[in-house]
């Protein structure tokens, strides 16, 4: 199978639905284990896009929320929420069929605090100094919850089963 071709005719078939064009296929020993279009517009959930939604599914079929051994197919570079979770399943590969560059003449997606020219220069500011505002409101017994989890885990730091650098 031409997992590629799925994914882009998965994301085709979503536009002429009413969605966006973003799709994503998840294929694992040679098989599609999960796929999903971009759902952002079908259920106003602006974290809805094709990769969390792909993701999820992928991970509740292993019962795991690791993704090793997989390659991700997608259908353009991954916005930052969805790299973030990209990186956070740890899938072998992740295979994109177009750039920004290539589809921004016919479509774009900037927001009040969210456009891709400057959202990578955005991520790496410190917090107190990004567009969007933030507050720090230090609690010494937010952190009591870690210390907690840490305890329940036989004093653990890392998740059981996250495979480490």
């Amino acid at each position: 199978m031409d997992f590629a071709q799925h994914t882009i005719d998965l994301a085709g078939r979503n536009v002429e639905g009413g969605g966006r064009p973003f799709a994503t296929v998840i294929v694992r020993d040679g098989e599609i284990l999960a796929e999903s279009p971009n759902r952002v517009a079908q259920t106003n959930d602006p974290t809805a896009h094709a990769e969390i939604l792909a993701i999820r599914a992928a991970c509740t079929e292993l019962g795991t929320e690791h993704l090793t051994g997989t390659t991700i197919y997608i259908l353009a570079l991954p916005c930052p929420m969805c790299l973030g979770a990209l990186y956070y399943c740890s899938p072998d590969e992740v295979v994109f069929l177009t750039t920004r560059e290539e589809y921004e003449p016919h479509y774009v997606d900037d927001r009040k605090y969210f456009e891709f020219d400057n959202f990578y220069g955005e991520f790496g500011k410190p917090w107190d100094a990004r567009r969007l505002p933030m507050r720090h409101e230090a609690r010494a017994d937010a952190v009591d919850v870690y210390r907690r989890w840490q305890q329940l885990n036989n004093g653990e730091r890392r998740v059981p089963g996250a495979i480490a650098n």
